[in-house]
C-alpha cells in the first residue's frame, strides 16, 4: 500500500511522522511523496490552537475530490487532534476512515490493512498509554539531513489550564539515557551535525532505571564524538536547574540558546494558568541564564487575553518582556480548547477586540526589541550551520547561529548544506541577519561573538 503523510504542528509531530514512516515501512508499506499515487492519506495533526483545527478541516475539504475519484482511498487523522476530537472526526466528517492518537501508531499497519483489504470502516485507536515511548523504534530519516529531533519522553504532568497536551499525549514517561544516546550516535554516524532533544517539559525527564536527570542526559549526549551542535526544547520555568545552565556554559557543542516560556507576566494570571511560578521567579531565571551562559540568546512563548486578564495585567506582560529582552518570541491570542481545565473553569471573557489590540501591541514591542538586538550583531563574526537554501532566493544559503538566529548569505561553490562556516554580519532585520562568508572557512574553531 502506498501512503502519503502530511505533518502539522510542532517538532514532536515531525518526529512522530518519522516514527509512523518507520513502522509502516517495516510492514512493507511504501511512503510516497506523490499524493496522486497514494492509497492512503494520513494527516498528523496538532490541537494546541483553534486555527490548527480549522486548517485540518479545510484540508479535509480539499481532499474530498480524491475520495470521490477513488472510493477505496483511506483518509486518516493522526496525532493530538485525533485524540481530542475522535467522535467529531468519525461521526461528522464522513471523509475520515481512521483516527489514531499519539500512543497508537503501532496499530496503524493492521488497521490500514483491515480497511483497505477487508473493507472495515471507521476504525480508531486513541488509548493513552502509561508506558509507550517508542524506544524500540529508531525513526527513518533523510540520509542527507542536517538537523534531527529525538523525543526523549512522552506526555506531560503539568496540567496548565489552557493546555490540551496532558489529555492528548498522556502522562509523562521517559526513555533511558542509554537508549537515547544510542539513537544520537546512530544519527551522528549518518552525518547529522545537529540534534535537538524534545519533550513537553524536558526538566521533568528522569531515567527510571538509573535516576539520571535531564542534565545528566544532556552531558551524555554532548560527549558523543562528532556531534557539532546539541539543542533542547522545551523546558518549564518552574524547575529549570541551575546545573543545566552551567553545563550549557561548559560544553562547546551545547548551543547557547534557551527557550523559556513566559505565557503571562501577571502573577494572578499565571496562577489561573497553573504555571506554578511567579514573574519574579521567572525574571530571576532569566538573570541567571544571562549571568551564567556567555552570549546566551533567549526565546519565549506568550499568551494574551487569557480569561479574566485585565488591561493592567497585560501591561505587566509587556513589562516582563521588556526586562527579559528575548531574541525570539512566539505570541498568541488565547483560544479556548475543548477538554482543558480552562474551558471548564473560566469564561472566555476577554473580547476579541481586546485580544487583537493586545497581541498587536505585544508584537510591536517585541519587534522593536528584536530590531535592536539583531542590529547589535552587525559587525560580528558568527559560526553558522548551513541548513538549506533561502526560501526567498535560490542564490542565498539559510544558516543558523549557535544562538538560533537565522543568517542569510550568498551561495558559493566552496561550501555546501551541512557545513559550519564563519560569516561576517553586515545587515539585520528583526528576524534575520545578512552577511558574507569569510575566507579560510575550513577546519574552523568555535567563534565567540
Amino acid at each position: 500500500m502506498k501512503i502519503y503523510i502530511e505533518t502539522y504542528g510542532c517538532q514532536m509531530n515531525e518526529y512522530d511522522s518519522e516514527i509512523v514512516t518507520t513502522i509502516l515501512e517495516s510492514r512493507t508499506h511504501e511512503i510516497t511523496r506523490d499524493i496522486e499515487d497514494a492509497n492512503a492519506i494520513l494527516l498528523n495533526t496538532c490541537a494546541i490552537r483553534e486555527n490548527a483545527h480549522q486548517r485540518i478541516y479545510g484540508r479535509l475539504g480539499d481532499l474530498s475530490h480524491y475520495k470521490k475519484r477513488d472510493k477505496k482511498l483511506i483518509i486518516g487523522i493522526l496525532g493530538c487532534m485525533a485524540q481530542n476530537l475522535k467522535e467529531e472526526l468519525l461521526e461528522k466528517r464522513k471523509l475520515v476512515d481512521l483516527v489514531v492518537g499519539p500512543d497508537g501508531y503501532k496499530t496503524l499497519p493492521k488497521m490500514l490493512e483491515e480497511i483497505y483489504g477487508e473493507g472495515a470502516t471507521k476504525l480508531s485507536e486513541i488509548s493513552l498509554s502509561e508506558k509507550e515511548t517508542y524506544s524500540d523504534v529508531i525513526p527513518k530519516r533523510d540520509p542527507n539531513g542536517v538537523n534531527a529531533w529525538i523525543a526523549i519522553m512522552r506526555g506531560c504532568d503539568n496540567f496548565c489550564t489552557f493546555c490540551v497536551v496532558p489529555f492528548t499525549r498522556g502522562r509523562e514517561r521517559s526513555r533511558t539515557v542509554e537508549n537515547i544516546v544510542e539513537e544520537a550516535k546512530y544519527l551522528v554516524a549518518q552525518g547529522y551535525k545537529q540534534i535537538t532533544l524534545l519533550g513537553q517539559n524536558v526538566n521533568s525527564y528522569k531515567d527510571s532505571t538509573t535516576n539520571e536527570t535531564f542534565t545528566d542526559l544532556m552531558r551524555a549526549v554532548s560527549e558523543i564524538e562528532g556531534l557539532k551542535r546539541l539543542r533542547f526544547t522545551s523546558p518549564h520555568p518552574k524547575d529549570f536547574p541551575i546545573e543545566l545552565l552551567e553545563l550549557i556554559a561548559e560544553k562547546d557543542n551545547i548551543c547557547n540558546q534557551v527557550q523559556i516560556p513566559l505565557q503571562a507576566g501577571s502573577n494572578r494570571v499565571l496562577e489561573k494558568m497553573n504555571r506554578t511560578y511567579t514573574k519574579e521567579e521567572f525574571l530571576t531565571l532569566i538573570e541567571n541564564a544571562k549571568r551564567i551562559i556567555p552570549n546566551v540568546k533567549l526565546s519565549t512563548d506568550v499568551i494574551v487575553g487569557f480569561p479574566t486578564e485585565t488591561e493592567e495585567e497585560f501591561l505587566e506582560t509587556l513589562e516582563v518582556m521588556e526586562k527579559s529582552q528575548f531574541h525570539t518570541a512566539y505570541m498568541f491570542k488565547y483560544s479556548e480548547r475543548k477538554g482543558t481545565p480552562a474551558e471548564r473553569m473560566f469564561p472566555d471573557d476577554v473580547s476579541a477586540a481586546d485580544k487583537k489590540s493586545r497581541i498587536m501591541r505585544l508584537v510591536e514591542q517585541q519587534q522593536n526589541i528584536q530590531w535592536k538586538l539583531y542590529e547589535n550583531e552587525i559587525g560580528m563574526v558568527h559560526e553558522v550551520l548551513i541548513e538549506g537554501i533561502s526560501e526567498r532566493s535560490e542564490k542565498d544559503f539559510l544558516a543558523r547561529t549557535e544562538g538560533n538566529l537565522n543568517v542569510v548569505f550568498p551561495v558559493t561553490e566552496e561550501v555546501k548544506i551541512g557545513d559550519l562556516v564563519k560569516v561576517h554580519i553586515q545587515k539585520a532585520s528583526s528576524k534575520t541577519l545578512f552577511g558574507e562568508i569569510l575566507p579560510n572557512f575550513a577546519n574552523i574553531e568555535k567563534v565567540e561573538v
